[in-house]
């Protein structure tokens, strides 16, 4: 296949053209392979983090609740009813996984299944009141929490921020990951 020819120009949002990267050994290749290295570690504090941080919110839900749980009421707050097979699918995990922490969560009271109005053998996944309410409160939290870190930035960094974990988390997207 024969690569298109570019005009140079990207549109707003766009990535720049993929170039080859610096050849190892080259000046512009060791910096290259230190800031890979900086940011490496960087992200690396910052899963550690999240991490503790996922911790901390699910045991806001429920002191027995693992922060996997906690991901799926996020999900489940942010895309509505949901089929488990779907559920398992966005988050890269067997249905029988998906099934024992749904279990819990129901158990907590804080979702609940329901017949699919579209296939009435289906079940769909939703947050119950009191899931609603409790995920409302926790994410309020979280929500202050990240104000209060980033609220000394100005406009254009957070902008700059989020497109650039936007640009990195469509190339593990685009990899399957």
């Amino acid at each position: 296949m024969i690569p298109a020819e570019s005009t140079g120009s990207t549109a707003p949002g766009d990535a720049p053209p993929a170039t080859e990267p610096p050849l190892v050994g080259t000046p512009e290749g060791e910096h290259l392979d230190e800031a890979i290295h900086a940011v490496e570690h960087q992200l690396s504090l910052l899963w550690r983090r999240g991490r503790a941080v996922s911790l901390r919110l699910s045991r806001q839900v429920h002191p027995d609740m693992d922060p996997s749980a906690y991901g799926l009421l996020s999900i489940l707050r942010r895309q509505g009813p949901i089929r488990l097979t779907e559920l398992a699918g966005l988050i890269g995990v067997g249905k029988p996984t998906v099934s024992r922490q749904i279990t819990f969560l129901m158990q907590l009271g804080l979702v609940s299944k329901d017949a699919d109005p579209l296939d009435g053998r289906a079940q769909l996944l939703q947050l119950t009141e009191h899931g609603e309410a409790t995920m409302a409160r926790v994410q309020d939290a979280r929500r202050a929490i990240f104000r209060q870190r980033l609220g000394e930035w100005d406009t254009p960094a957070l902008d700059a921020l989020a497109e650039n974990l936007e640009r990195l988390n469509t190339i593990y997207e685009r990899d399957g990951l």
